[in-house]
C-alpha cells in the first residue's frame, strides 16, 4: 500500500505512515494493515519492538482520512462510519495493551486518529515542532480513538481544557499531560531508529532524553474555570473571568460543536476514578460516536469545515443551552451494538 510502509528491519517492527501530503491522514485500510501487522509480531520472536514514524516535517499524522465518512454519511449509511470507528478504536485499545515496546515518533502534528496509534504506546518520542491536540470537538465528535483516557488522567482540569478548546500541546505540556514521553531533539531521530533496529532495547531512548521545552499550558486558570460539572456552568465561570484566559477560551469554544462539547465534560466525569481503563474509555466513545452522524452535529461539523469550508456550521443548541437529555442520549448504552474486543 502506497500510504504506509510495513517492513521488519533487524529487531524491530517498522510501520511507517507514507502520506506527507495528506498530513498522513489514517484511511480504514491504513488502520487495518497497521491491525494485520501488530498481529503477526505479537508472535514472533525475531520482533523485540515496534516503531511508529511519519514521512514529511509537517506532521506525524493529522487525524483520520473523514471524505469517505461524509460521502457514505450524507446518503444515509452510517454503517460505514459505525465499522470504521469499531475498528479503528480495537486497534487503539491493541496499542495500548500490546505486550512488546511500541515506540512512537511524534513531529508536527499529530491530532485525533493520529493520537490514537502515536500516543498510546510505550516509548512516545516528541521533538521542537511537536504540536499535539484533540480537535474533535470542532467537527461535531468528541476526544477519541482512547484519548478520552488520556483526557481524564491528565492533572487537574488539563483534560477538559484541551478537549473543549482543541488547544494545542507543545512538546513539553505534551509530557506534563501523559500524551508523550520523552524529547529528544529531532536531528536525532534517524540515530535512534537505528540503534533501536540494532538492538530491540527501547529503554536506551531514556539515556538519550533531554530536558522538554517549558510548559506554556496555564494550569492554574486551567483549573479555576474549567472545574464546572457540565458545560453551562464552565461556560459560565469563563464568562464571569474577563481574562485574556478566559476570552481565549470562549471565542475557541464558540467555533465547537456545543452537543460534542457538552458530552466530552461529561465523559471526562464519568472516566475519572480507580475504575478507568482503555477499553471502558473507547466503550463509551464508541457509544457518541456511533450516533454522532444521525444524532450528532458530525455531517454539519465536516461539510463546514472540510467540504465547503464555510468555517460557518449551523449546529444543534447553538446558544450553548445543551439539555442534559441530549447529553444523556448521545451517552447511553449502545445494547447489542456496544464495542466490544477480542479475548473478552
Amino acid at each position: 500500500m502506497s500510504d504506509i510502509d510495513i517492513r521488519t528491519t533487524g529487531r524491530a517492527g517498522r510501520i511507517t505512515l507514507t502520506r506527507p501530503k495528506a498530513l498522513n491522514a489514517l484511511s480504514y485500510e491504513m488502520c487495518m494493515a497497521i491491525d494485520t501487522a501488530l498481529r503477526n509480531w505479537r508472535e514472533d520472536d525475531e520482533v523485540d519492538l515496534v516503531i511508529l514514524d511519519a514521512e514529511g516535517e509537517k506532521a506525524f499524522c493529522a487525524g483520520g482520512d473523514i471524505a469517505e465518512l461524509y460521502t457514505t454519511g450524507t446518503k444515509g449509511d452510517y454503517a460505514y462510519g459505525q465499522k470504521f470507528w469499531r475498528d479503528e478504536y480495537r486497534l487503539n485499545a491493541m496499542i495500548f495493551e500490546y505486550p512488546k515496546p511500541v515506540v512512537s515518533f511524534l513531529q508536527g502534528f499529530t491530532m485525533g486518529g493520529g493520537v490514537g496509534i502515536g500516543c498510546h504506546g510505550t516509548h512516545r518520542i516528541v521533538g521542537e515542532s511537536s504540536k499535539i491536540a484533540m480537535p474533535e470537538c470542532s467537527i461535531g465528535l468528541v476526544p477519541d480513538v482512547g484519548g478520552s483516557l488520556l483526557l481524564a488522567l491528565a492533572p487537574g482540569r488539563l483534560g477538559e481544557y484541551l478537549g473543549v478548546t482543541g488547544a494545542r500541546m507543545g512538546p513539553g505540556d505534551a509530557i506534563y499531560a501523559g500524551f508523550a514521553d520523552h524529547f529528544i531533539p529531532q536531528k536525532q531521530w534517524p540515530d535512534m531508529i537505528e540503534m533501536l533496529e540494532a538492538s530491540g532495547q527501547a529503554d536506551l531512548l531514556a539515556e538519550h532524553a533531554a530536558p522538554a521545552p517549558d510548559r506554556t499550558l496555564p494550569q492554574d486558570d486551567i483549573d479555576r474555570f474549567f472545574g464546572g460539572e457540565t458545560l453551562g456552568d464552565v461556560l459560565t465561570d469563563l464568562r464571569n473571568g474577563d481574562t485574556e484566559f478566559t476570552r481565549g477560551a470562549l471565542e475557541a469554544m464558540g467555533r465547537n460543536s456545543p452537543l460534542s462539547m457538552a458530552c466530552s465534560i461529561e465523559m471526562l466525569h464519568r472516566l475519572r476514578g480507580p475504575a478507568l481503563t482503555m477499553r471502558k474509555a473507547l466503550e463509551l466513545e464508541y457509544r457518541f460516536t456511533f450516533r454522532s452522524m444521525e444524532h450528532g452535529d458530525f455531517l454539519e461539523g465536516i461539510r463546514a469545515q472540510i467540504i465547503d469550508k464555510d468555517r460557518n456550521p449551523e449546529w444543534q443548541f447553538a446558544d450553548m443551552n445543551v439539555p442534559a437529555a441530549a447529553v444523556s442520549r448521545m451517552l447511553m448504552p449502545l445494547g447489542a451494538d456496544t464495542l466490544t474486543f477480542e479475548e473478552e
